[in-house]
């Protein structure tokens, strides 16, 4: 066949190659929307932050964190819900922050020369050194002052052929790098996957001789491990910002003004107090519920595990919902006569032969039972996610409001099948007696607003849970 003959050919193919090619490159931070106004369109912030006994973790069922917190009200203030996305590689953050898949970067880092070159930073919003993290020798409680000094390193000379484990792509690397060139000698730089805290409890065990910190965390640690001492300075003090992507220029003023009164205002005094100046936050990371130690989440979750699958459900997700009902009370009680774990009405728990004395197995076998039930009252909801939706809403307010919201949308041109936007909507309708008189409506008025907030933050709960509690390997 003549050579042009078969380009000829080939040239189509080529042509799609190239573009399916063209289809799986990631989006250049030129193509990722840096627009503010984007953000509140969504109605969402989209953050990344790194899991920790400060910033962010899950203590007996509900989200806490320094960041977390600060988050929090960042979100309202922009009037948009908070998403978080969890990840401990800043590098990786990075990526996810240029790629757009995230809109801000929310942990402490360090803000550097070479960081500034990749993405923007905020207004600092404190300042820390980075420190040694070492342990103290045994039986340290018995040596006099002189004795335990001359045991640990107080100068940084001394890390001269000693082995230093840090967080890879962290600021403590190029740091313990430069302090090998200051020093004129060789420090053993050993890069791992596990991040700082992690690192801090190895030493405090130890399973490994030093590490470097922020001296914010190696602090908080230290009324944690009594065993560990972070004395020694290798730093300057060091400004720590959020990151948002290199052009977010509407952004960043946004949030640079909101910091600059907030990190002045009583609020941020609060959270600051109850993260690095309460003397009982380390109850927290010897809890049994502090869920990145110990992944639990309640006194219940083996219970939980095993009616979870029953149903089909992620056992996180029915955690969610009976923290949501009870706080994991397991003497529960409400002003209407719901009971227990599950809260289940009189009623509902005569039909599934429990009382107010039933133990928490029999109450968390009759609430799954009971979800299992409703389950079957919205099978023809063909999306198994959305279907959840509507059996949280349903088993918060009855299925009789959620058959009529479908009805109503249904009639409405709306999709009877989809909770957002649609279903829900028509939901807090039915308190207008347009709506509750309606023809299709069996069921009469409801003031949805309950139900609304409360399929919102079971669902929002377990995605806290997601972020933190991995699930066990069968």
């Amino acid at each position: 066949m003549p050579m042009n003959r078969l380009l000829y050919l080939l040239l189509p193919l080529m042509m799609l190659v190239a573009s399916c090619n063209r289809e799986k490159q990631p989006a250049t931070p030129a193509e990722v929307s840096n627009s503010l106004a984007d953000i509140k369109a969504k109605g969402k912030l989209t953050v990344v932050t790194d899991y920790s006994s400060t910033n962010y973790f899950i203590y007996r069922g509900q989200p806490l964190g320094y960041q977390y917190e600060m988050l929090q009200e960042l979100a309202n203030y922009l009037d948009v819900k908070l998403e978080l996305r969890v990840n401990s590689d800043l590098e990786k953050s990075f990526n996810l922050l240029n790629t757009g898949e995230v809109d801000l970067i929310a942990e402490n880092i360090i803000i550097t020369r070479e960081r500034k070159e990749k993405v923007d930073f905020t207004i600092p919003y404190a300042r820390s050194r980075q420190v040694l993290v070492q342990r103290k020798p045994n039986k340290w409680r018995s040596l006099n002052k002189k004795q335990l000094e001359d045991a640990l390193i107080r100068n940084p000379l001394d890390l001269a052929g000693k082995t230093v484990y840090v967080q890879q792509n962290s600021a403590h690397v190029s740091r313990l790098r430069h302090l090998a060139e200051e020093i004129g000698d060789t420090i053993g730089i050993m890069e791992v996957a596990e991040n700082a805290e992690q690192l801090i409890y190895l030493v405090s065990i130890g399973e490994i001789p030093y590490t470097i910190s922020d001296e914010i965390l190696a602090r908080v640690n230290q009324t944690y491990f009594s065993d560990l001492d972070v004395e020694t300075a290798i730093s300057f003090h060091q400004n720590m910002g959020w990151a948002v992507r290199k052009g977010a220029d509407e952004l960043l003023t946004e949030l640079n003004g909101w910091m600059s009164e907030f990190l002045t205002s009583k609020r941020f005094k609060a959270i600051y107090a109850r993260y690095f100046e309460n003397s009982k936050s380390g109850e927290i990371l010897n809890s049994d519920y502090y869920a990145i130690n110990s992944g639990k989440i309640s006194p219940y979750d083996d219970l939980i595990r095993h009616y979870s699958e029953k149903l089909g459900w992620d056992w996180r997700l029915l955690a969610s919902m009976i923290y949501q009902e009870s706080h994991f009370k397991n003497d529960a009680t409400s002003w209407a006569g719901a009971f227990g774990l599950m809260q289940l009405m009189p009623a509902t728990a005569r039909r599934y032969g429990v009382d107010v004395n039933s133990p928490a197995r029999d109450q968390i076998r009759a609430g799954t039972d009971f979800i299992g039930w409703l389950n079957k009252q919205f099978k023809d909801i063909p999306d198994e996610a959305e279907r959840v939706k509507f059996i949280l809403a349903a088993y918060n307010i009855g299925p009789g409001h959620i058959i009529d919201a479908r009805n109503l949308a249904r009639k409405n041109g709306a999709n009877p099948n989809q909770w957002e936007g649609n279903v829900e909507s028509f939901l807090l309708r039915k308190s207008d007696p347009v709506y509750y008189n309606d023809p299709v409506v069996k069921y009469g008025y409801c003031r949805g607003t309950e139900t609304y907030r409360y399929v919102h933050e079971v669902l929002e709960r377990y995605t806290h849970y997601k972020n933190i509690v991995i699930p066990q390997k069968e």
